[in-house]
Order: C-alpha cells, then sequence, then structure tokens
C-alpha cells in the first residue's frame, strides 16, 4: 500500500467500478428492504442538506445490502414546475423572447431540451457522494409511466368526488401569474407601518378606528367585525358603517375571531383578500369584491380614480386621499411578517380565483389512523404531534397552478364549459361517447408539484399498474426527510398511499434535524456562510471561494463583509477531506437534534481517523500478507480484541436499528482508534516481533489482525465506502471481482465473547496506563527503561503478573519487576495503585522531588473533589431512592475505591516531605 492515503486516487475508480458492474441493483434475494430518495429538483445543485440525508439513506441501504436484503434505493429528481419554467424563461430573456412568444409546445420543448443538456447536476454530484442508489431505475416526475400514473390518480379522485373545481382564496403570485403553494411562500419579519383609519358609523356623528398594514385592501370591505362580548360597541352590532372613499355602506357585525386587545378592537373584513377574513365572510355571507387584476393592479370593483394603479401606488393615493378628509388618526411603526414568493420575491396576495381543489378531509383520517395504529412510526416520535396538528386542521387543497411546464390538467371542456376527465382527448371522447362534431379544449393549468410528488413511492414502482417492482417492494421500509415538509409531502404520500394502495407507503419516517453553520446559524447566501460539500470533499482556494460565495449578491457593503468572514474563517481556503471524512462527520453529527452545527473541525478530526484506519492497515498487510494463519494459537490480547468486537457489532447494529448513526460512528470509532490501533497493534508487536514466539502464537496473531481488519472494514463501510473498499480489496487479494458491499455485515459470534479475557486484559491495561501516566507526568522519557516494584495486591494480581510479565515490560518499558513483602523497605518511590496492588517507581537518578510532591498534591486535590462529588450524591434522597439499587452500590464502591486510593497517597506524599 501506499504509504499516505489520497481520497481522490480510489473515489472516483471504485464508483465507476460499482456502477459498471451494476452492484447498487436488488439482489432478488432475501426479504425486500426499499428507500426513496427525496427527488431533489432537476434544477438544483448538491447542497448541504442533500448531503447529510442522501448520507444516511446510504448507510442504511449498504448495511440492509450486505446484511443479505433485497435492497432497493429508488433515485429521481423532480419537474419543480415554477423552478424550471423560471430557467428556461430565462434564458429566452436574454434572446429577447419570452414564452408567450414561442407558443405553448415549443416552450416546452426547448425545456425539455434544458432538462436533457443541463438537468443532470445534482445527480452526477451525488455520485461523488458515493450513493448506492439503483441508477437504472432513476425516474423523473414527468417521464411517461409517472405521467400516466399523475393523469390516473387524477381521474379517479375526480370519479370519487374527491377534486372539484371552485372559486377560492389561493395565495397568488401577481409576478409569476400563478397560485402557489405554502411551502413557496416565506414569511420573514419587516418593518412596516400600521395605519389607524375611521370609518364614520352610518346615521351617526360618531366612527369606528381600524387598525391596518394594508390600507388599499379597504376598497374590498365588507363589513366591520368586533368580538360578540365587548361592551364598547354592544350598542352598534347591526348597524352600518360608511367605507371611505367609496360611497358604500357596510355592516357592523360580531365574531369570535376578533381580539379585544389588539388595537381598538375593530376588525375590518376583507373577504377577497385575506384567509382569515374569508372564512368570516362565509360564516356571515358578505359580499366577496375582489379589487385586484392578476398581476396586482387595481380593477373596475374599485372606485374609478384608483382604477389601474399597481397596489402599492394605490396605497400612496389612498393614504393621501384619507389624510385629506382627516380620516387617519394615527400612523405607528409595526414589525410584521411579509409573505413572498421564493421564487419570485414579489409579495404574495390572498387572491380569489377559479382553481381545481382536493377535499382532503376524507382522505386525512386514514392517514392519522395509520399513525395512531403504529402502521406508520415516527422517528423521534415527538414528530407525529406536527403530523397530527395539520391533518387535524387540514384545508382543501389548490392543485392547479397557471403554468405550461408541469403535468397538465387531464380535463377537457366543450363549447357550454361541460368538464370531460381522461388521460387524452381520444379517451375522453371513448369515456364520454363524444363525437369527432364535438369541440374539445384541453384545461390549460398544470398540477401542483407536489401532487405528483405524493405519488412517488408507488408510482415510481410502476402504478397503476400491477408491477413486480409495486408488490416486492411496496410498502417501502422508511422515508429519511427534513421536518420541513412533513406536511406538504410525508402526510400527502400517506393519504394518497392509503387510498390507491390500501397500505401506508412507508413503515417509519426518520425526521432530521436541518444542518446549520458552526455558530447555529441557517447556511444562506446572504449570510455568505454557504459550505459546499463538494468543496469539502475536493477542497477549494481561498480566492475562489471568496468568488463563490459573493457572486450574485445585489448589495457591495455584504459582498465586503462576507469576503472579510470568509477570509478570517478559511485563510488558506479549505482542504480536500475526502468522501469518507465527510460522510462520517455527517453520521456523527445525526442525532435526534431539530438543528445540527456542521463543525468543520470535526471533519479534519475524522480525516485523521481515514489515515490511522490507512496506516493501520498497512501494518496489517504487512505483518499478513503470503504469511501462515493456520492452526492458531489465540494469545489473551486475541481472545480480548475479538471480545470486543462482538460488543462493538452488537452497538452497531442496536444504533442503526434506532437510526442513531451518532451512536454507531462512536462505537467504531472508538473500537477502531482506542481498542484496536492504540492497543491491540500494540499488544501484537511483542509476539510478531519476537524470535521466541511458537509458529502458533504467530498464527493466532495473524489471524486475529486480518479477522479484525476485515471485520472493521465490513462494519465501517456503510458509513465510509471508498476507503473500505481499497483496503478490503488488498486484504483479500481480490482484484475488483467482487466487492466489499456484496459481503455479509458482521453479525455477533457468541462463541467468541470472552468476559474472563476482557477483565484480564482490562487489568494488564490499568497496570501500563498507570505505568506510562506516572511516566508522563514525572516527565521521565519514554525511551528511559524502569525498574518497578511491586508491593502488596492479591494472588490473582501475582499471577496476573506472571502471566503478562513479557507484555507489560515491553509496553510499559521496563527493565526489572519485583516483589516487595509488606514490610521490606525500599527507597523513595513514585507510588501509583491499580485496586490494592501499589506499583512504585524508585525515584533515585530519574525524579525532581519537589516536581513529585507537586504531582502528588494535584491528584490528591483531585480525588478528594472526585468524593466530595460522591458523597454528595450518596446523601441525596432522589438518587437513593429512586436509582436501581446495583447503581447506587457501583457509586459506594467506586467512593471505598477512591478513598482507599487517597490514604495511599497521602502517605506517599508524607514520605516526599
Amino acid at each position: 500500500m501506499e504509504k499516505t492515503y489520497h481520497p481522490e486516487s480510489i473515489e472516483k475508480h471504485w464508483y465507476e467500478t460499482w456502477e459498471s458492474k451494476n452492484y447498487f441493483a436488488p439482489s432478488g434475494q432475501g426479504k425486500p428492504y426499499c428507500i426513496m430518495i427525496p427527488p431533489p429538483n432537476v434544477t438544483g445543485s448538491l447542497h448541504m442538506g442533500h448531503g447529510f440525508g442522501t448520507t444516511l439513506m446510504d448507510i442504511l441501504i449498504r448495511f440492509h445490502r450486505m446484511d443479505g436484503d433485497n435492497t432497493l434505493w429508488q433515485p429521481g429528481t423532480d419537474h419543480a414546475g415554477i423552478a424550471t419554467q423560471m430557467v428556461v424563461e430565462r434564458q429566452l430573456m436574454l434572446e429577447g423572447k419570452s414564452r408567450h412568444d414561442l407558443g405553448r409546445d415549443a416552450f416546452i420543448k426547448k425545456v425539455w431540451k434544458w432538462k436533457e443538456e443541463s438537468g443532470g447536476t445534482i445527480t452526477r454530484q451525488l455520485r461523488h457522494l458515493g450513493v448506492s442508489v439503483d441508477w437504472e431505475r432513476e425516474k423523473f416526475t414527468m417521464d411517461e409511466s409517472m405521467s400516466e400514473a399523475v393523469r390516473e390518480a387524477f381521474i379517479r379522485l375526480y370519479g370519487q368526488g374527491f377534486i372539484y373545481r371552485g372559486t377560492r382564496l389561493v395565495n397568488w403570485d401577481p409576478k409569476l401569474l400563478t397560485a402557489i403553494s405554502d411551502l413557496e411562500v416565506i414569511s420573514q419579519e419587516e418593518e412596516g407601518k400600521l395605519w389607524h383609519i375611521r370609518y364614520p358609523i352610518a346615521g351617526d356623528h360618531g366612527y369606528l378606528t381600524i387598525a391596518t398594514t394594508r390600507p388599499e385592501t379597504l376598497l374590498g370591505d365588507t363589513a366591520l367585525a368586533v368580538h360578540p362580548e365587548d361592551s364598547r360597541y354592544q350598542h352598534l352590532i347591526g348597524k352600518f358603517a360608511q367605507l371611505p372613499l367609496t360611497g358604500r355602506t357596510i355592516p357592523i357585525i360580531a365574531d369570535d375571531y376578533v381580539d379585544q386587545t389588539f388595537g381598538s378592537g375593530v376588525v375590518k373584513i376583507t373577504p377577497a383578500h385575506d384567509f382569515n377574513d374569508y372564512a368570516i365572510g362565509e360564516r356571515h355571507q358578505l359580499k366577496i369584491i375582489n379589487i385586484f387584476t392578476p398581476d396586482a393592479h387595481l380593477n373596475e370593483n374599485a372606485p374609478n380614480a384608483y382604477q389601474g394603479l399597481e397596489r402599492f401606488a394605490a396605497r400612496e393615493q389612498i393614504l393621501k386621499d384619507l389624510e385629506v378628509l382627516g380620516l387617519i388618526e394615527k400612523v405607528e411603526k409595526h414589525i410584521l411578517k411579509i409573505p413572498r414568493g421564493d421564487r419570485s420575491g414579489v409579495v404574495i396576495e390572498p387572491y380569489l380565483t377559479k382553481q381545481w381543489f382536493m377535499k382532503m378531509k376524507p382522505l386525512a383520517e386514514p392517514a392519522i389512523d395509520a399513525v395512531k395504529k403504529g402502521d406508520i412510526k415516527f422517528i423521534p416520535e415527538n414528530w407525529d404531534k406536527t403530523y397530527f396538528q395539520w391533518l387535524e386542521n387540514i384545508e382543501d387543497w389548490c392543485i392547479s397552478r397557471q403554468l405550461w411546464w408541469g403535468h397538465r390538467i387531464p380535463v377537457w371542456y366543450d363549447e357550454n364549459d361541460n368538464t370531460y376527465v381522461g388521460h387524452d382527448e381520444t379517451d375522453v371522447r371513448s369515456r364520454y361517447k363524444l363525437s369527432m362534431d364535438v369541440q374539445l379544449l384541453q384545461d390549460q393549468d398544470v398540477l401542483d408539484t407536489w401532487f405528483s410528488a405524493a405519488l412517488w413511492p408507488f408510482a415510481t414502482l410502476g402504478w397503476p399498474n400491477s408491477t413486480h417492482a409495486l408488490h416486492t417492494f411496496y410498502p417501502t421500509n422508511v422515508l429519511v426527510t427534513g421536518f420541513d415538509i412533513i406536511f406538504f409531502w410525508v402526510a400527502r404520500m400517506v393519504m394518497l398511499g392509503l387510498h390507491f394502495t390500501n397500505e401506508v407507503p412507508f413503515k417509519e419516517v426518520y425526521i432530521t434535524g436541518l444542518i446549520r453553520d458552526a455558530e447555529g446559524q441557517k447556511m444562506s447566501k446572504s449570510k455568505g456562510n454557504i459550505l459546499d460539500p463538494l468543496d469539502l470533499i475536493n477542497g477549494i482556494k481561498l480566492d475562489e471561494l471568496i468568488r463563490k460565495r459573493i457572486y450574485g449578491l445585489m448589495q457591495p457593503a455584504m459582498a465586503q463583509k462576507i469576503e472579510k468572514t470568509t477570509r478570517e474563517h478559511f485563510p488558506e481556503g479549505i482542504a480536500a477531506y475526502g468522501t469518507d471524512a465527510l460522510r462520517f462527520t455527517f453520521a456523527a453529527l445525526a442525532t435526534y437534534g431539530r438543528e445540527i452545527r456542521f463543525d468543520l473541525g470535526r471533519l479534519e478530526g475524522y480525516r485523521n481517523f481515514c489515515n490511522k484506519i490507512w496506516n493501520a492497515a498497512r501494518y496489517v498487510l504487512m505483518q499478513t500478507e503470503n504469511k501462515p494463519r493456520e492452526n492458531p494459537h489465540f494469545s489473551l490480547a486475541d481472545q480480548w480484541i475479538l471480545s470486543r468486537l462482538q460488543k462493538t457489532i452488537v452497538n452497531a447494529r442496536e444504533a442503526l436499528k434506532n437510526y442513531r448513526f451518532d451512536l454507531f460512528t462512536q462505537a467504531v470509532y472508538d473500537f477502531t482508534w482506542n481498542e484496536f490501533c492504540d492497543w491491540y497493534l500494540e499488544l501484537s508487536k511483542p509476539v510478531l516481533y519476537s524470535d521466541k514466539s511458537s509458529p502458533a502464537e504467530l498464527s493466532g496473531a495473524r489471524h486475529t489482525l486480518h479477522v479484525v481488519l476485515d471485520n472493521i472494514l465490513r462494519l465501517m463501510h456503510p458509513i465510509m465506502p471508498f476507503i473500505t473498499e481499497e483496503i478490503w480489496q488488498r486484504l483479500h487479494n481480490n482484484p475488483e471481482n467482487t466487492s466489499i458491499m456484496l459481503q455479509a455485515y458482521p453479525m455477533l459470534d457468541e462463541t467468541l465473547v470472552n468476559d474472563a479475557a476482557v477483565t484480564e486484559l482490562t487489568w494488564v491495561q490499568n497496570i501500563i496506563v498507570s505505568i506510562r501516566t506516572l511516566r508522563s507526568e514525572s516527565n521521565i522519557p519514554p525511551s528511559k527503561a524502569l525498574n518497578v516494584l511491586l508491593k502488596k495486591g492479591s494472588t490473582l494480581d501475582k499471577e496476573r503478573i506472571e502471566s503478562h510479565k513479557k507484555l507489560i515490560m515491553t509496553l510499559a518499558k521496563i527493565e526489572k519487576i519485583s516483589w516487595l513483602g509488606d514490610s521490606d523497605s525500599h527507597p523513595e518511590c513514585l507510588t501509583t495503585f491499580v485496586q490494592d496492588l501499589e506499583i512504585l517507581i524508585p525515584m533515585e537518578g530519574i525524579i525532581n522531588k519537589e516536581e513529585e510532591s507537586k504531582r502528588l498534591e494535584k491528584e490528591i486535590g483531585k480525588l478528594k473533589k472526585d468524593i466530595e462529588r460522591a458523597e454528595a450524591k450518596l446523601h441525596n434522597p432522589n438518587f437513593v431512592d429512586k436509582a436501581p439499587p446495583e447503581v447506587v452500590d457501583k457509586e459506594k464502591a467506586k467512593l471505598a475505591d477512591t478513598l482507599s486510593t487517597l490514604r495511599k497517597l497521602e502517605q506517599q506524599l508524607e514520605k516526599m516531605v
């Protein structure tokens, strides 16, 4: 093996090998295990969220593949209606054209051309992460098979009365001229104003004052509302107020929705331009007056003076006119949440328009029951509350969008606006027995992207056809996703999955936290704190990183700040850490928490871990290649590491079962670094480097080195696929004829569990560590061979010393070990203890008495603090009464040991003085 680990030299080679040999495909053997990748937008590129989530999915898939399951990880991308249409429209703008210049059919062809040429960026980037999805089955939500599923779902739901067309309030984007989903609305706090406006009471000299942040909408008011129990306004309920600037009067009504404590306790009701007002309007059968055109200019329902004005220009004019009339009481600064379109950036309007809707309450009930009955389990469990809260208060879903790119609604109209539903015009004429004389026109709208996404788990497997894949892999096993789309995707998949297949789409939902920067800040372009996973894998120079972070920023001052911060945090740019180190970092951070801080320091630490594994593998190969391993005799160290390996296997499997990726990484890291590399490799050297070792002892050490490294590689392969494949191939001298990913994942071998060996070797370790610690704290050079005196101790201690003297002397660098009787005198010594065994190192010629006195005082101080804590714990009734008896007993025994050690060290300090 090369002396130094270079990830870039192996990663591309191994991924291409795996993919070319179709290793990612289901084996056809074992029980099915399936994960559906949350389809990223076809316009997208890899970000930290993708990197995090796909790493966790790949760990699960690789584990189950190795564990003998018939494993499918279904890949694909989403057509991303608005995002993709905007990308292509921007390209047309550079050519001085619009989509309307091309016409619908030509524009759609152009989008498809863009998709073929530029739409695969994220799937290429995912390969860098080593994801083992079955690329042969890759789906796109606009593929013909997916389109067929979408049309069939719509047709069935329409026929069953779940889908209807109606005029209702929706989120409307006045720039993109389409309804959008709640997920596409970003509400952020901005500084605005609160205008207090007087509405004269009809037939009276008084007035009512309302407070509003949107004065332009008063032209669409159809009522004023007060709380039915507000004593200030009881006498006005049922009367009328004059609507300023319009010449209309509007009723004064009572409704529980009104907050008596906000403002004056009087609220203007504009049913056509506010979701809450719309609900009030329905309760009180109020008029619904829409005052806006689709592009947010005032329409013919507004007074002549304001017709044609853009909404914010109309606001300014209305405020001037109200001021002239003396109807503005006061104006206050006000922080409010402004809803903006995530794509267009413009303020979203609640807008009354004719759309297609889906009835959701009947679909929600079975979806709620599925989780309550345990057919679907959320992990962590607390996320089911979010799921229930939304489904129990669900509203009908606006499924139509005024776009050209997407699944066109499979509805046709005749000249009398009669509705016909089918897969295409031929199917419609057949279903409804329409002659060719009847003129038909297809609906111009497309379906919300989330409609096709809701069908993803079963449509990708061939539904509505009865396919082998559908019967084999549905329902899938687990969905891995973020908590931010529980409403929009998870719940809808459950509802439609149950409706169309009578089965849940997945049995478990593992909800991940959101990746943030090291300070806990959300990663965003405006903050300049985005980390690109590929930059962490491949490295990036400082100047290039700065250019990347400030590209496209509109404010120069922000760019300067970002550049300064980037230079402070990354003065040398970002080093290349490799994919395996990044994947290990992602998994190590994957707790059950809501937010996950990404620390580059941990990434560097796990890159060092890769180096550690590489160097350990070089040692093992040097000791085992072409050397006999037959008829082994296993030493205590061999038995210990093989037993500890079994414990690690159990811990790793348990952690993966519970989606505790953090505990999984901890288990394999601690075993590999601490027990195998730091201890067992050293413990093997006295055997392997000694002329006196028998062939059986040599075989035992070589066999153990080979077996343990092989198990480590298989344990870690799901999380670190590249380095484990490279080393495994060399360990087995297997030039690409098979892969580690096709080997069995380690399982517990109870015959190798040896508690006695673990106890005995742990005792040996304690002896060695105690002597090394004494040496280190007393500044004795590591090369200095020591004479060690032993005193007291049990019969078992003496037997163990005799059995393992060679090992202890080698690893602790000891020249001679001698036993003293209890009454034997000895020179001044450094002293330490392993339980009752007293270990003494003569000080003459090696120790400074003053420094040793300071060391003893420091150790005594530490022990006293430990004793104080333990005594406080044991005097605490909450601990003594509530903790299990064995835990209390363990704490008492620990206190007794500490008190004994303290007395011995105090005696030693007295001798020093």
